[in-house]
């Protein structure tokens, strides 16, 4: 049923507890576990922020040491806690990240989408958005969004 899992992390808590799920389930099914960072652009944000510029070689060094954080969160969260499973592939793009994640379900052709979600309600959810939500809205195929145990949903 779910032979291509697609487990996505920004490498929050509610990642990190999403991915039990996403590996249990690759594991039942017997399937392939794609674990995707989106990465945004941080440094070009910062630098707009700031009105500073950047040099291409500073800017490079700045990918260089996010990328090195990315490599070691992934494997200090996930590749550490796989226990024996090997049919993983990890993958890393670059962009928006609800667009992204949809564009690498379609190319893996993904059977499901795992994903944690912060839950945001209100003007949080205005202001910010949902990955999670453009991603349900958007997808080729099913998503499972997993949110923190104890978070209590009130009711407006």
């Amino acid at each position: 049923m779910f032979q291509k899992i697609l487990f996505c992390t920004d490498f929050s808590e509610n990642a990190h507890w999403a991915f039990t799920y996403a590996l249990n389930l690759a594991k039942t099914y017997r399937g392939t576990l794609f674990i995707l960072h989106v990465k945004s652009d941080p440094a070009l944000a910062r630098a707009d922020m700031l009105g500073a510029y950047i040099s291409q070689e500073t800017l490079l060094q700045i990918e260089a040491a996010e990328d090195e954080e990315a490599k070691r969160e992934i494997t200090t969260q996930y590749l550490q806690r796989m226990e024996g499973f090997d049919a993983y592939k990890v993958l890393s793009r670059k962009g928006v990240a609800f667009y992204e994640i949809i564009k690498t379900a379609k190319e893996e052709s993904a059977d499901l989408i795992v994903m944690g979600t912060h839950g945001r309600t209100g003007l949080d959810h205005i202001l910010f958005g949902s990955t999670a939500e453009k991603v349900v809205r958007k997808s080729p195929c099913p998503v499972l969004t997993i949110r923190l145990p104890g978070k209590r949903f009130e009711m407006p």
